[in-house]
């Protein structure tokens, strides 16, 4: 099988949900035996330069990079907010550029699948259309309106608010319009495919969670710092600094006041000169980190303080593949069917999570007892090669239709 996937970003260096989502089911395909592209927009904020890949990616997938300039000012979203209906975050990936490369690549080779990597790569649904007969899929990575409803409901300034509340109801009418427009839609959980149901998607559907490899993903507890807190992840993106704030404000106080010895660092990348002004001195910054797996390895509790956001967080199942005892809130752990207290801990009141932070750091036992069965929940439900396959299969069933 060919197939042809768009990216709005290259997923190289896949460190974070989206670009290990993608570069995960790109992988998981070339080793089943089957021809890979990759037509990727190359963002200043996800530049790469394409001759580093490393030989292990160019080897199995056919990585074509676009550069292209999706920056956000405040005069373009302006124009956009007066004179367009597109949300402005989608309008950023309206390229001449890409479109005349998706062209020339469709022109020049028959594809089976064309798999469109998030919401806004479908703005190219009819460009494919006019230049291929392949099967379009789109790839739901979440539910986009939903992350912006959410986020400007947790807004104080009531005109970032207005305006986050016009953003969300403008991607929910652009998905809605592009509803049914694919020929399969691919959820990354369940909860966004009953949410696709309800918006009243009528084509084939299969969930299909992000993979991981787990023999990249090895636990090992023998240099835990106990007792240790942690975070990592993209600290450009909105929800993480909301939810970090949140952290920082009600939650992290008392329980440096509780157990004054307990360390909390804080990793990720692209953290805006606010941000990291809003960080007490008191927590260890550390920006991004060479080896994420390594330092996840070297700390003991897992905080995902989210308060937005939709679809699957990766982080936490990357955290729990090893073997992480995680405390997250409800929204952290969305599309993930973990059990509470079991293999995570989840609390959505700020007492409640204060609590289940006490408890993991004064029950080493039942710290232990999380972080092992966090292992086993991820091998059973997360294999990769698993996860790509059932994909396949689905494929397989309508690409001869």
């Amino acid at each position: 099988m060919k197939i042809l996937q768009l990216c709005n970003k290259v997923p190289y260096p896949a460190k974070d949900g989206g670009a290990i989502a993608i570069l995960s089911l790109s992988k998981g395909f070339a080793r089943l035996g089957h021809q890979v592209t990759m037509l990727a927009m190359n963002t200043q904020k996800h530049y790469y330069d394409l001759n580093l890949l490393p030989t292990e990616i160019k080897s199995i997938v056919n990585i074509i990079g676009v550069d292209i300039d999706t920056k956000i000012t405040y005069q373009d979203a302006l124009i956009n907010l007066l004179f367009s209906k597109l949300p402005y975050v989608a309008q950023r990936f309206i390229s001449k550029e890409y479109e005349e490369n998706l062209i020339r690549i469709l022109n020049a080779e028959k594809f089976d699948i064309v798999q469109l990597e998030g919401l806004y790569m479908g703005l190219y649904i009819p460009i494919i259309r006019k230049h291929s007969r392949a099967k379009i899929v789109l790839r739901a990575h979440n539910i986009e309106h939903e992350i912006w409803k959410r986020t400007a409901a947790q807004e104080e300034n009531k005109f970032k608010r207005k305006y986050l509340t016009i953003l969300a109801n403008r991607i929910k009418r652009m998905k809605l319009k592009m509803l049914n427009s694919y020929d399969m839609l691919v959820p990354i959980t369940a909860r966004d495919a009953e949410i696709f149901k309800i918006l009243g998607n009528q084509k084939p559907m299969h969930v299909s969670p992000t993979g991981i490899d787990l023999t990249q993903l090895i636990s090992n507890r023998d240099n835990i710092e106990y007792p240790s807190l942690f975070h990592i992840g993209a600290l450009d993106w909105a929800p993480n600094q909301e939810g970090l704030i949140w952290f920082f404000d009600n939650v992290w106080p008392p329980i440096k006041e509780k157990f004054p010895e307990i360390k909390f660092y804080l990793a990720g990348r692209n953290a805006p000169d606010w941000f990291v002004k809003r960080i007490p001195s008191n927590i260890i910054y550390l920006g991004e980190i060479k080896n994420a797996y390594e330092f996840m390895n070297s700390k003991a509790i897992m905080l995902v303080p989210l308060l937005s956001g939709s679809g699957m967080r990766i982080k936490i199942i990357e955290g729990m593949a090893l073997g992480k005892t995680i405390v997250s809130t409800s929204v952290g752990t969305e599309g993930i069917a973990s059990t509470k207290n079991h293999n995570i801990l989840i609390a959505d009141k700020t007492e409640d999570f204060i609590k289940s932070i006490e408890k993991a750091i004064s029950k080493h036992e039942f710290f232990e007892k999380i972080g092992k069965n966090a292992v086993t929940f991820v091998n059973e439900n997360f294999n990769n090669n698993t996860i790509t396959k059932s994909l396949l299969d689905f494929y397989f069933n309508f690409i001869d239709k």
